[in-house]
């Protein structure tokens, strides 16, 4: 069932509820403050509701506690601290005190890709809705937020009947995240839809409780958020099939890009022509370095493991050919880089050893501190086992960077990682990277020559200040 809403039509009835806690509005936990759920737990806070944050990483909670977010999150800062002083808002690493806080028990760990395979690792989930429902001691509702294989609800569902007395009545239901790094703040506080897997209308009741904040906030900006009321399963798919489509339309125009480079055609102008089509649209179709980040590569491995498991493989087999895509493009910077410093390749790739490479960028996306799987550190790396002495700069990202990759040379500004290169590498598209000077850069470099892995400068402008220019897909 999908309800937009607010709209100009009364919300049909879904039953009122009164939160376990005797509050007027539920009590929310987060239990896991990563990304994930320090983002949900302050920008619930804002919403005007009680939050408790939970982790078990004392060094985290205590940041948070002082003001302090442990992630470059435009926004996220001064709402944090917002929301402590107004008293809305803690976070703690006493699980009994949250247990006995909440409500609606959000979980929000990590499910990384398992280290014997490509499906995903549950142990965080099984053991935060453990230690969680052990310690209850009223009814309250846990509701996965985390990416996970379908089929996990079911499986939560048993962990607490396991764990929890039956005349507590504790349930379980499922809403998917969408977050988007760089933009997660208005993500959660203007969210493009709200999905909610439930099996009872007292859980319906309250996940509606629990999101009332946002479609309040909608209605007093003329907005509708669409809510979609689903099964368990659905609601597991949403996101993890969200994630594989993007996927796909990446890799495709890097695909058409890896076309256009042998063909001799430009692969921007191509994006833009199809990107007029309505029924394709522009967004995502930006050819360059490919994906990365904690979400996409790992979700549709374990997409395709999990289908795999379930008998249906072959319905997800060209995601496998998505994922070479998209790993091919790193390579691909290696080799344009070779062939502008006039470096041949031979069978274990080239040697650029006595060339000095900048690589701007380490994130994988700009607005983020992220470098989890990071397409930019990855060719970094590349460029330095290929014998390069590689000097890297990043706005937010040089410390996540230096503990990921740490044999590298980190610069703390733009111009101190150019001077002097043989050549600049743009991996990420910061907009102090797109707006740089092309000529103040040319005065700093030993030879002005620029591998444009995003496809974000404007070539005419730097190949007339000089630069030789190169671009995934582009003549």
């Amino acid at each position: 069932m999908t309800i937009p809403y607010p709209n100009s039509q009364p919300m049909p009835a879904i039953a009122a509820v009164t939160p376990p806690s005797g509050s007027a509005r539920p009590r929310v936990t987060f239990l896991g403050t990563g990304y994930l759920g320090a983002t949900y737990a302050i920008c619930y806070a804002e919403l005007g509701y009680e939050v408790l944050g939970f982790d078990v990483d004392a060094d985290k909670i205590a940041k948070l506690n002082a003001g302090e977010v442990p992630i470059h999150e435009p926004g996220l800062d001064e709402l944090l601290r917002r929301n402590l002083a107004a008293g809305r808002l803690r976070f703690s690493t006493d699980i009994q005190e949250t247990a006995d806080f909440g409500d609606v028990h959000f979980i929000c760990v990590g499910t990384p890709q398992r280290a014997d395979g490509m499906g995903a690792d549950l142990s965080y989930v099984e053991a935060s809705v453990t230690s969680l429902a052990q310690h209850l001691t009223r009814k309250a509702l846990i509701v996965g937020k985390s990416t996970v294989p379908v089929g996990t609800a079911e499986w939560v569902e048993q962990l607490v009947g396991k764990h929890t007395p039956t005349d507590l009545g504790v349930e379980v239901a499922w809403s998917p995240e969408f977050l988007q790094e760089g933009f997660a703040v208005d993500d959660v506080l203007r969210p493009n839809r709200i999905v909610v897997g439930v099996k009872s209308e007292w859980a319906n009741g309250m996940l509606f409780a629990a999101h009332k904040g946002v479609f309040d906030l909608a209605a007093t900006e003329d907005r509708e958020v669409p809510l979609v009321v689903t099964d368990f399963a659905t609601a597991e798919l949403v996101k993890v099939a969200a994630n594989a489509f993007l996927a796909t339309k990446i890799s495709f125009i890097n695909a058409m890009a890896e076309v256009c480079e042998a063909a001799g055609g430009d692969v921007t102008q191509l994006a833009r022509s199809i990107g007029y089509d309505p029924r394709i649209g522009n967004r995502f179709l930006q050819a360059g370095l490919g994906f990365g980040g904690a979400c996409l590569p790992k979700d549709i491995r374990a997409f395709q493991a999990r289908a795999q498991e379930l008998g249906a493989g072959e319905a997800l087999r060209f995601l496998h050919e998505v994922d070479l895509i998209n790993m091919r493009r790193r390579t691909r910077v290696v080799q344009l880089a070779a062939e502008l410093l006039g470096r041949r390749s031979g069978p274990a790739g080239p040697d650029l050893s006595g060339t000095r490479v900048a690589v701007l960028g380490a994130t994988f996306k700009p607005n983020t501190d992220d470098v989890r799987d990071a397409p930019a550190l990855a060719v970094a790396a590349l460029l330095g086992k290929a014998g390069a002495d590689v000097h890297v700069f990043d706005p937010q990202g040089i410390e996540n960077a230096r503990r990921a990759v740490p044999g590298l040379a980190y610069e703390d500004s733009m111009n101190d990682a150019v001077q002097g290169a043989d050549l600049v590498c743009v991996l990420t598209e910061w907009a102090e990277f797109r707006n740089a000077d092309p000529v103040a850069m040319g005065e700093l470099v030993n030879g002005r020559k620029v591998v444009d892995g995003r496809n974000c400068l404007d070539s005419t402008l730097w190949t007339q200040a000089g630069w030789e220019y190169r671009g995934l897909g582009r003549p």
